[in-house]
């Protein structure tokens, strides 16, 4: 019976701790996603009055990828500039369907021939 009432006791213990732990954990998320938001909402802002578009707008840009990723503990402290950068390279056109391959030919015909 004893050890019945101090296994309950255990569990009851560790069930507020994690109880604990989870509100901890849900409030720090919470703080978190207020920051991004308030954060996001201030970029918004300047990119309606046009502002992230001037010459402001990289330094402004840089700060908030240097927070996002140190708040993410990521690295890479340099960014490139405009000049690395790679410019988006255009989708290839899709090849035409090979005609005429005698290996390939999977028509109906084919498959569905019985040999009896």
């Amino acid at each position: 019976m004893a050890g019945d009432e101090h296994a309950g006791a255990e569990l009851t213990r560790t069930t507020q701790h994690a109880i604990t732990y989870a509100s901890r954990v849900a409030s720090a998320a919470k703080e978190r996603n207020a920051r991004h938001r308030a954060d996001n909402a201030e970029l918004i802002k300047q990119f309606e009055q046009r502002r992230l578009a001037g010459s402001g707008a990289p330094s402004t840009v840089r700060d908030a990828a240097k927070r996002f990723r140190s708040a993410g503990g990521l690295g890479n402290s340099r960014l490139p500039v405009r000049a690395e950068s790679v410019a988006p390279s255009r989708p290839k056109a899709a090849e035409p369907p090979r005609s005429g391959d005698d290996d390939e030919d999977f028509s109906q015909e084919r498959i569905m021939l019985r040999w009896d």
